[in-house]
């Protein structure tokens, strides 16, 4: 969701984001600390720096890594690093509150109005979560975003058994990014860091312990923090998933084409030459097959048919390849923003026989739409020897397309 704060430029304030990236991940397991781990083929701390570096109202954005994390970071961001508001990196401390003064301390020359702390670990913030906290901090001066508890909570006591169930309508599940007036924020940390403490895993609670009063504001369901094993170890499925989500309009088209035989020694299946007493007569190379997919992925598109693309009353079309039908098919989904997710056609005649030749018609359709041959499906059928094709007299076709589109707003 895109930001959808408005704040009049004359009093707008000046914002800056600290992401705490320092830690070394160690109860995600794996080698690498989580924060570089990758989601959907992005890394973690890329996704958390997106969220602030793409956001209209923030100004500058400070990230704090460990000790010799440098190339990992570079890395992970990718062609982040020079990004214009995106400041040199931090070098963090031992703990999380430690981390975050010294990511505080470097955006002392922008001197911001307000700071946001967020964690790299919540990698999937939206944009209006970021501008509630901008406006908890103008409204309040220092506020965390709470998300309300579902799960039932109890008590334990002192021998781990359940004890007191609490009410959870009085919880919060307490995220980030967090929210303070700059100025205050670093006054805290900095009178926290004198006193000897260092030992805040949350700075609304680090600013409370300094007199600072903390206000709530709505947090939300989807900034989950990404924290135990379980979480990462499904890495293919997630991908899988955003993946879905990014192109989550799925259509499906049919396609159907009949041709009937003539002079000719082979016919054209599927791409694939496969031999008969006769052959297929058409403008083309009257490949069945190959034209009932062109249509059904057409139909899949809304993008009219075979015949609106590649009219017979053309010239040029006579003889030709249907494979270059299919393919300009398959471009047109991938100049949609979208992709093939599955194909099935059906050859129905009496003969040629198409079992022996049903891997190679596959692996050419494959070829030609450019999707693994897992995602092609082939099959044939006979009329019982009625109809035209059940008096052999030529072949017909039935297709299927289901397709993956972005979801656009339509007219």
């Amino acid at each position: 969701m895109p930001s959808t704060l408005t704040v009049p430029q004359s009093a707008s304030p000046v914002v800056a984001a600290v992401i705490c990236a320092a830690g070394l991940g160690a109860r995600a397991g794996g080698v690498a600390p989580k924060q570089f781990a990758e989601i959907g083929g992005r890394t973690m701390l890329r996704r958390a720096a997106e969220i602030f570096l793409n956001h209209p109202a923030i100004s500058r954005v400070a990230v704090t890594i460990g000790p010799d994390q440098r190339p990992r970071y570079d890395a992970a961001l990718g062609n982040l690093v020079d990004h214009p508001k995106l400041a040199p990196p931090a070098e963090g401390g031992a703990t999380r509150q430690i981390s975050v003064r010294r990511g505080l301390e470097l955006l002392a020359a922008d001197i911001p109005d307000i700071v946001l702390v967020h964690d790299a670990a919540r990698p999937f913030a939206s944009a209006a979560l970021v501008d509630r906290a901008i406006e908890a901090a103008i409204r309040a001066g220092a506020a965390v975003p709470g998300a309300p508890v579902t799960d039932t909570i109890c008590a334990v006591d002192e021998k781990g058994a359940r004890g007191e169930t609490l009410d959870r309508t009085r919880l919060r599940a307490l995220q980030t990014p967090q929210a303070f007036r700059y100025a205050d924020l670093l006054a805290a940390h900095r009178r926290a860091a004198e006193a000897g403490r260092d030992d805040f895993t949350d700075d609304g609670a680090l600013f409370a312990w300094a007199g600072g009063k903390v206000a709530m504001f709505e947090g939300e369901a989807r900034n989950v923090k990404m924290t135990t094993p379980d979480q990462f170890e499904d890495e293919a499925l997630r991908r899988a998933g955003l993946a879905f989500l990014a192109r989550g309009d799925v259509r499906t088209g049919t396609g159907f084409d009949v041709h009937a035989f003539g002079e000719g020694d082979h016919v054209m299946l599927g791409g694939v030459p496969v031999p008969h007493s006769a052959g297929l007569s058409g403008h083309s190379d009257a490949d069945v097959a190959l034209h009932a997919l062109t249509d059904a992925i057409l139909g899949a598109l809304a993008d009219g048919d075979i015949g609106a693309h590649f009219p017979p009353s053309d010239s040029k079309w006579k003889g030709a390849d249907s494979a270059l039908f299919l393919a300009d098919a398959a471009s047109r989904v991938r100049a949609a923003g979208g992709e093939i997710a599955h194909l099935d056609l059906t050859v129905i005649g009496e003969a040629p026989k198409v079992g022996p030749h049903r891997d190679a018609i596959r692996a050419r359709i494959s070829q030609i739409v450019g999707v693994p041959i897992g995602r092609v499906g082939v099959k044939a059928t006979t009329t019982e020897r009625l109809g035209f094709t059940g008096r052999r007299e030529g072949l017909a076709a039935l297709a299927s397309a289901t397709i993956r589109l972005p979801f656009r707003d339509e007219v």
